[in-house]
């Protein structure tokens, strides 16, 4: 039986730069509330690299202040799907977040990445019916822990998301 899931409401401050766009919360994610609350997900831990911080062992309220503080924003291309489990590969029947709104609300997003291939796929679906705003998107490897297709290791994808803070250092946010 697949389950019927409901997105979170965005991470996101005054003057955010970065837009991370993944697709739908994990089961635990979606238990604790929390962006990327698997324990294994590799999201914090490219973070600690990228800053050189410790923020994966924060609570959750530091991790999004940390987030906020950096004007990274997180959100979801889906805001509702039927899954079961945790896997993309499940999700049927889904339903886009409206990204737009979020973008005219939020002018200062100059760049936004997609956490994997579902994200990144679903966010191309998107953009052919809705008009967004010229902006680099970068699809990068996802967090997850669970091997898929494109397998990278954990330093392959941390240079991947690199882009992140090459973005922020020309911003002069790093």
């Amino acid at each position: 039986m697949l389950n019927q899931l409901k997105s979170m409401d965005p991470i996101i401050a005054p003057g955010a730069n970065i837009l991370i766009l993944g697709s739908m919360p994990g089961e635990q994610s979606l238990k604790r509330q929390q962006y990327y609350g698997n324990p294994r997900n590799h999201f914090w831990f490219i973070l600690d690299e990228l800053f050189q911080t410790d923020i994966s062992t924060r609570n959750y309220d530091d991790k999004r202040q940390f987030l906020k503080d950096k004007k990274i924003a997180l959100w979801d291309v889906i805001a509702s799907c039927e899954r079961k489990g945790s896997l993309d590969s499940a999700i049927r029947d889904e339903k886009m977040n409206d990204i737009r709104t979020l973008l005219k609300n939020y002018p200062t997003i100059q760049w936004v990445g997609l956490n994997g291939t579902k994200a990144y796929d679903s966010f191309r679906k998107y953009s052919k019916n809705h008009t967004l705003p010229a902006l680099p998107f970068k699809k990068l490897p996802s967090s997850s822990p669970v091997p898929g297709r494109n397998v990278k290791t954990f330093n392959e994808k941390v240079e991947s998301w690199r882009e992140l803070t090459n973005y922020l250092s020309m911003t002069g946010e790093k």
